[in-house]
């Protein structure tokens, strides 16, 4: 008698996916306030700057929560994958993940920069030399974090927010602020300060309309 194979289990979604966009977009948003409240919009010299002893630590805070922050929006994307279903196109796909992903990597490469940043201020400080890579560490975590990353997070959202209207996935309120939130994130994050949050607070919104929408299914099953 031939042997007989064990059923083949599917791999399901994890129900705590659906919160992973809620903890992401506090993460990211937290940190995203904590680094603007800590690198000034302004130039400082760096004298003033080491005075400033409570930027520092946001800064460093900020850093902590970073990558914890990038872990949860990797999950955030695939509990959207899962919500889309085999329903996913091909193109469609390929620009959301890739775009879910560079953003990520951006982050990251944020936060090792702003690592480097303040450690560099750490070593002025301690042998007393002062220099212009202050400066030029302050505008790149700025450039990467309110420039480059933003952009990803704007084509994230709207070819999210395209997949889900073509399926009918999301109410048109949810449709709406997708579009404008990539947009504005797309044409306007380098000019209006603090924009950038809006990327996290659409995280946060789309997480919670998952939420619900798992809930609803499960009760309905």
């Amino acid at each position: 008698m031939g042997s007989v194979e064990p059923p083949v289990k599917r791999l399901r979604t994890p129900r705590a996916a659906g919160v992973a966009g809620i903890l992401a977009a506090l993460l990211l948003g937290g940190a995203m306030v904590l680094v603007r409240l800590a690198i000034p919009e302004h130039p400082l010299d760096l004298t003033a700057y080491l005075a400033r002893t409570s930027s520092r630590q946001a800064l460093r805070v900020a850093l902590e929560l970073l990558p914890y922050g990038g872990i949860f929006f990797l999950w955030f994307t695939g509990a959207l994958r899962d919500f889309i279903g085999e329903r996913e196109d091909r193109f469609f796909a390929t620009v959301f993940l890739g775009a879910g992903l560079l953003y990520v990597a951006l982050l990251l490469v944020f936060g090792a920069t702003a690592r480097a940043y303040l450690d560099a201020i750490d070593a002025m400080k301690d042998t007393g030399r002062q220099g212009d890579f202050h400066h030029y560490g302050r505008y790149l975590t700025i450039s990467l974090l309110t420039e480059y990353a933003p952009r990803m997070a704007a084509v994230f959202t709207l070819i999210t927010t395209t997949i889900a209207a073509r399926l009918g996935l999301f109410p048109r309120w949810l449709l709406a602020l997708g579009y404008v939130v990539g947009a504005m994130l797309l044409l306007v994050v380098s000019t209006v300060t603090w924009s950038e949050l809006l990327f996290p607070v659409w995280v946060l919104v789309v997480g919670c309309f998952l939420l619900a929408s798992h809930r609803r299914r499960s009760a309905s099953a």
